[in-house]
């Protein structure tokens, strides 16, 4: 299995559209063997579901998440773990562990978007009102889910 998951000074990424880190980790069984981090060069949005599949990713971890890329990553049959804060490793720990707290729901749309703009075509994370940065604020419904079978 390889799990990638948003990367920034080593911790998780809060927009995943804007990414231009990702830590892909290598598991066996219930255990990292290896771990990488790997620049999305430039890629963004839709094009990182490609990005991920190319290298084998069939589990991501990130923070928010916008509709058209969580609809990209699931055609392209990566499971999709967001709404995650904190550190990457630990993430990926939780994970494993069957104890990771993440937002089935988490998506980019706790902002206003104008007319026939979808999420990503406005720089979420560039506002001011995003100090929290896209998909990282805390909701009520985050859940801490079993997730057996990894």
């Amino acid at each position: 299995m390889k799990i990638a998951v948003t990367y920034e000074n080593g911790q998780v990424f809060q927009h995943f559209g804007h990414t231009e880190n990702f830590k892909i980790y290598e598991i066996d069984g219930k255990t990292v063997i290896s771990s990488t981090v790997v620049p999305t060069n430039g890629s963004g949005h839709g094009a990182l579901a490609g990005f991920l599949s190319e290298r084998g990713v069939d589990t991501l971890i990130c923070g928010g998440i916008g509709g058209g890329a969580r609809v990209a990553l699931d055609n392209a049959g990566i499971r999709v773990f967001g709404g995650v804060n904190g550190e990457a490793d630990t993430a990926v720990d939780a994970l494993l562990a069957d104890k990771l707290s993440f937002d089935p729901n988490a998506k980019c749309d706790h902002h206003e978007h104008r007319e026939g703009e979808a999420c990503g075509e406005h720089g979420c994370g560039g506002h001011e009102h995003h100090e929290h940065g896209c998909g990282g604020h805390h909701h009520e419904d985050v859940k801490t889910i079993p997730v057996k079978g990894i």
